[in-house]
């Protein structure tokens, strides 16, 4: 089996994937990039915290362009997870886009997106409906 790295830090590759957070430990905002500073609060300390991988689908959009290699149309969403954590992703796993609705049910899944020279497998994440 190939080696597999996530593409982004915050996606956990484990038995059971997850997406972590920075979460300020004095307001309790989150954030998936690394921060110096809370951009609520202003606190400087921060705790890598596992978020829910249910989720809703609270907004959306159908891409029907992108880079030359990105499969269109595809599903452009904010999904919100059962703790209340916002993510930006793409809904995966609808035979149609069109059948994206606001209010359904997502579960966070992960797939490939591409295996280096080296036969490092870059892993993506992606809601799909449960």
């Amino acid at each position: 089996m190939s080696e597999q790295v996530p593409i982004v830090d915050y996606l956990v590759l484990e038995e059971s994937p997850y997406l972590e957070v920075n979460e300020c430990t004095n307001c309790a905002a989150r954030f998936f990039d690394r921060r110096n500073a809370c951009a609520s609060c202003g606190g400087t300390d921060f705790v890598r915290t596992r978020i829910s991988n249910q989720a809703v689908l609270t907004s959306f959009s159908i891409v029907h362009r992108a880079a030359p290699s990105v499969p269109v149309p595809f599903v452009s969403a904010i999904v919100k997870t059962d703790d209340g954590t916002s993510v930006r992703s793409n809904v995966v796993g609808l035979k149609d886009p069109m059948d994206a609705e606001l209010g359904m049910n997502l579960v966070l899944a992960t797939y490939s997106c591409g295996t280096d020279d080296d036969g490092k497998e870059c892993i993506a994440f992606g809601y799909e409906p449960v």
